[in-house]
């Protein structure tokens, strides 16, 4: 038995690699399509392209499909309810405004930053750094903000933690006047933000040494990277012993309480690792647009994101972000495709992106009454979702109390 489950081991490692490895390649071969492939073909493609597929409208989609993976891991892995995930990523936000910024024009402090020209003054810290900065600060907000919540589980968490977003928000939106300190500048806005500079790469013939707010194809790459990046930390953890925990929680918190599992410290951890994930989400959106504004974080936002956790498949990492770029590709792009070729067709005038929550609202029932277990389930999930009840289970003969030992989920652990 100790010798099987060595040789799964190494096998089960190799698979949670080679997953971001396949997302970090097919991430390069879309960057070096639209670099060197569309510039060639013919006007009609390359307009169908940019109109419907553009690479600002695809970097979007990859932040909020990392956003998504932070949520799954709350939500679809710890079985804890969050409706205020928005704050993390507000926070996130916040930070990179804070040290990749000339916003703090009293202080002067540069540490291997790359300020807009005009804009030395401030705080100007690396990309890079600031990541994980971002993620240690949010995983301990996540913490504080978990922490109280402990107790509660259900409609009681999902209230609590909606107060804590809101809390959140509205201390971003009216915190340019902290004791007298501007802290946020409220919804004016924090910006512009330092490019991202990428190092050693900039030796490469053609690759710039740093990106601004429109080396979009090369930004393309930086958020493929840090999606590759969270997508392998879900999958990893989700196979250790805390995703198993985890996992035990969302089941039966009893049950894993009296089988030994540290529910505050896991639950937390949760959060913390959840928080983090939401933190890195933060600063790269915060790159994207090139600021930080209090009015981008949305109570709608933090729904959006559970709606994407949801209707890809709860707890599995894949369907969650392919679940999240469907939907946000929708979102932000797909609808006003649609709205305009549907207008110039039939000489129309209906403002189809202003229906988007209708169509979101349409998406979950439908999801609900047909698929609940979403578009790529976890396989317990769907075990236990498509499961009969007890009384049409005996009417067919079945023994509710086997189990399938050849039942695999999507990342390849035994259910």
């Amino acid at each position: 038995m100790a010798t099987a489950v060595e040789s799964h081991r190494p096998a089960g490692w190799r698979r949670l690699v080679s997953f971001p490895i396949v997302f970090t390649a097919l991430a390069v071969l879309i960057f070096f399509f639209y670099q060197t492939v569309l510039v060639k073909l013919v006007a009609p493609v390359q307009t169908f392209m940019g109109g419907w597929f553009p690479l600002n409208g695809i970097n979007q989609c990859i932040i909020w499909g990392m956003l998504a993976v932070g949520l799954n891991i709350v939500v679809g892995y710890a079985g804890l309810l969050d409706l205020g995930y928005v704050a993390f990523w507000a926070i996130g936000g916040y930070v990179a405004g804070w040290i990749m910024s000339p916003f703090f024009a009293q202080w002067n402090f540069n540490l291997l930053g790359s300020p807009a020209p005009g804009f030395d003054q401030g705080i100007h810290v690396n990309f890079w750094l600031v990541l994980p900065i971002a993620a240690a600060f949010c995983a301990l907000w996540g913490i504080i903000i978990g922490a109280p919540t402990l107790r509660l589980k259900s409609d009681y968490l999902a209230l609590v933690t909606l107060g804590f977003g809101e809390i959140a928000i509205e201390f971003f939106r009216n915190g340019d006047n902290v004791f007298g300190f501007n802290l946020t500048n409220s919804s004016r806005a924090i910006t512009p933000l330092d490019a991202i500079p990428l190092g050693p790469l900039s030796l490469i013939p053609g690759v710039p040494d740093r990106l601004g707010p429109f080396d979009n194809s090369y930004k393309f790459l930086v958020y493929s990277l840090l999606a590759a990046f969270a997508i392998f930390v879900s999958l990893r953890i989700r196979v250790g012993r805390l995703g198993r925990a985890w996992l035990a929680i969302r089941e039966d918190e009893l049950a894993a309480s009296m089988m030994g599992v540290p529910l505050m410290r896991t639950k937390l951890a949760a959060y913390a690792v959840g928080a983090a994930l939401g933190g890195i989400g933060g600063v790269a959106y915060a790159s994207l647009v090139n600021g930080v504004n209090a009015d981008d974080f949305q109570f709608a936002n933090s729904i959006i994101l559970l709606a994407m956790v949801v209707l890809g498949g709860m707890g599995n990492v894949w369907g969650v972000f392919i679940g999240a770029l469907v939907l946000e590709w929708i979102n932000a792009i797909g609808l006003q495709q649609f709205g305009d070729t549907f207008n110039s067709s039939f000489g129309t005038q209906v403002n189809f992106p202003s229906y988007n929550f209708l169509i979101f609202g349409a998406l979950l029932i439908l999801m609900m009454l047909f698929r609940r277990e979403g578009l790529l389930p976890e396989a317990r999930t769907k075990r236990v979702l498509q499961e009969p009840d007890r009384v049409t289970a005996e009417a067919l003969g079945a023994d509710m109390e086997g189990t399938d030992p050849d039942l695999e989920d999507l990342e390849g652990t035994k259910v």
